[in-house]
């Protein structure tokens, strides 16, 4: 059965000159050739300036989707991925998809035993690092806690004159809750008579 690869190439220039991808993709073709691939489709994003669009790697992944190719190859890991943790959601994707990924430069083949120990380091490095920033993350509250430091979103102050005056030309309690912009859960906290009842019939009460 014929493996069908698909070849992805990106540049990045300051100002849209002056590089070419053909180095990448003259690599890539003879490294399909000697393996004995089949080119299913070339995916090529010049990057200018600040700009972040990637619409073929976007339809990379889509073809992906599709099954369109069975292996997919890259110059090097950062001319594909925008960081570790982009890669390897990209490589979780390829291998619930039974797609391989080939890294030239790196040498990196998930089709072999040492690709996949690389995409199993990778992935327990990602784990560390959502594990360290969580806990920083905690550390943090933790310590603004202990300063004395109110957490979340302030709360909203809540005119009752305001509300008794819309109630009694009517209004409902839905289109008070909106005009103060607040939620009808805090209405209902704050707010002389707003029953539970009333509450769960914010519609027509």
């Amino acid at each position: 059965m014929t493996t069908r690869v698909a070849i992805y190439a990106r540049v990045s220039t300051p100002d849209g000159k002056g590089q070419s991808p053909e180095m990448q993709l003259r690599e890539l073709r003879e490294h399909c050739e000697r393996r004995g691939w089949t080119i299913a489709g070339e995916y090529v994003d010049r990057m200018t300036g600040t700009k972040d669009s990637r619409p073929d790697l976007d339809r990379l992944m889509a073809d992906a989707h599709k099954r369109r190719f069975d292996v997919v190859i890259v110059w090097k890991f950062d001319r594909f991925a925008r960081s570790v943790s982009h890669l390897l959601r990209a490589l979780e994707t390829f291998k619930a998809l039974r797609i391989d990924f080939v890294s030239y430069s790196e040498q990196m083949d998930t089709a072999t035993p040492a690709g996949k120990m690389v995409f199993t380091v990778l992935g327990a490095v990602a784990e560390l690092e959502r594990s360290l920033i969580a806990e920083r993350v905690r550390a943090g509250l933790r310590n603004a806690k202990a300063k004395g430091k109110r957490l979340g979103r302030p709360s909203k102050r809540i005119d009752r004159a305001t509300v008794e005056t819309l109630r009694s030309h009517g209004a409902s309690w839905r289109a008070i809750a909106e005009k103060l912009g607040v939620g009808v859960g805090t209405l209902y906290r704050v707010a002389p008579g707003c029953s539970k009842t009333q509450e769960r019939d914010f519609g027509t009460h």
